[in-house]
């Protein structure tokens, strides 16, 4: 890397940081934070456990914030220092440790601007995140299983927590469907641009004459609900039945029926939930994916109003947005934002972050 390239890297990245820094609103920011604080420390906090983890955890995510951009601003500085450390002893190693560590910096602060493009009601929160198995047969559920792992695959990488609330296996392989929620603040906001239909092509496994086919999953991304939500759902408004969960093959795992699935009537909406231990257990989960599906079901109905009043039939960008070629050649593309990699396996294997970058940036660009 010339001496002029690292010039302007390292302009660019203080342009960027800058820009990210209004946006933020550092000031405001640190406002915020000394508020938080000042509730924390209230000796009656905790009289109101809810509000107390509110404010709590509010706390936590600003400090972290501002935490992060603070420590980027420094790591900018030292590698600008780390350079001319290199360039006046004439030290490759020493040079080679900056150029790593630019390109990490690089990458952090390309993260963080991602980071402030999430500026929806509910991009903060975790993620609730549903796969079903579409038109393929035996393909399609085995793609949609190989979906699941992928975003798992994905959480595990960042260290984010997750929890699998409901699986129906296929007969034959894969899965018809499967819920699970991603515990990390943003998760909402970065995995939302995954929803949509997702295609596979490759030779299946599955056909004894060695065919090419297609398959196709769908992704539903939501929000988690949260207590000031209000999402009341009255029990005459519910029909729950139980049943027995099953493993993969159709194989009993429980001895009794635990497995719940509940039924909205007004709006038909049906979820279930049988990974859990209890029948009272798998309810409870079960009624929190109902509050988050009927959530969307009223923010979709507010948009079909706000779109009647603007004239827009509405955006069909969640359709048809990602292919996985894996024969005759080896190629992912979004079919929106055009990002594509030559390697399937390390996407299925978790490795979406630049789709999930491209998406957002697309996204942001959309609502100009």
């Amino acid at each position: 890397m010339a001496v002029v390239d690292v010039s302007e890297a390292l302009k660019s990245l203080t342009s960027t940081m800058q820009s990210i820094e209004a946006v933020i609103d550092l000031d405001q920011l640190r406002a915020d934070i000394a508020a938080l604080e000042e509730q924390a420390a209230a000796p009656t906090l905790w009289d109101d456990p809810e509000r107390a983890q509110q404010v709590t955890s509010r706390l936590s995510l600003l400090q972290g914030q501002l935490r992060k951009t603070e420590e980027l601003h420094g790591r900018i500085d030292d590698v600008e220092v780390l350079f001319e450390l290199a360039e006046a002893e004439n030290d490759a190693e020493t040079r080679r440790e900056a150029e790593a560590e630019l390109e990490s910096v690089r990458k952090a602060v390309a993260e963080l601007e991602v980071r402030t493009l999430l500026s929806g009601e509910y991009d903060q929160r975790e993620a609730m995140v549903s796969i079903r198995a579409e038109a393929g047969g035996v393909d399609a559920a085995d793609f949609a299983e190989q979906l699941q792992r992928m975003y798992l695959r994905w959480a595990e990488r960042r260290g984010y927590p997750t929890d699998v609330l409901d699986t129906s296996f296929a007969e034959e392989a894969g899965i018809k469907s499967t819920t699970f929620t991603v515990k990390a603040p943003y998760a909402y906001g970065t995995l939302s641009v995954e929803q949509g239909t997702h295609r596979m092509v490759r030779i299946s496994p599955f056909d004894n004459q060695g065919r090419r086919q297609t398959s196709f999953a769908g992704v539903e991304v939501l929000p988690v609900v949260e207590q000031t939500d209000h999402i009341e759902v009255p029990e005459n408004e519910i029909r729950v039945d139980v049943f027995r969960s099953s493993g993969p093959g159709g194989q009993s795992v429980n001895t009794t029926d635990s497995a719940v699935r509940i039924t909205h009537l007004p709006t038909g909406i049906v979820v279930s939930c049988q990974n859990e231990k209890s029948q009272i257990q798998n309810r409870a989960a079960a009624m929190r994916v109902l509050q988050a599906r009927l959530l969307a079901h009223q923010r979709a109905e507010e948009q079909a109003k706000m779109d009647a009043l603007k004239g827009d039939g509405g955006n069909s960008w969640g359709n048809q947005m990602r292919s996985y070629v894996l024969q005759p050649y080896q190629m992912v593309k979004d079919l929106r934002t055009e990002h594509e990699v030559g390697n399937p396996q390390a996407v299925l294997d978790g490795d979406i972050d630049d789709f999930l970058e491209a998406g957002i940036r697309w996204r942001k660009q959309r609502e100009k």
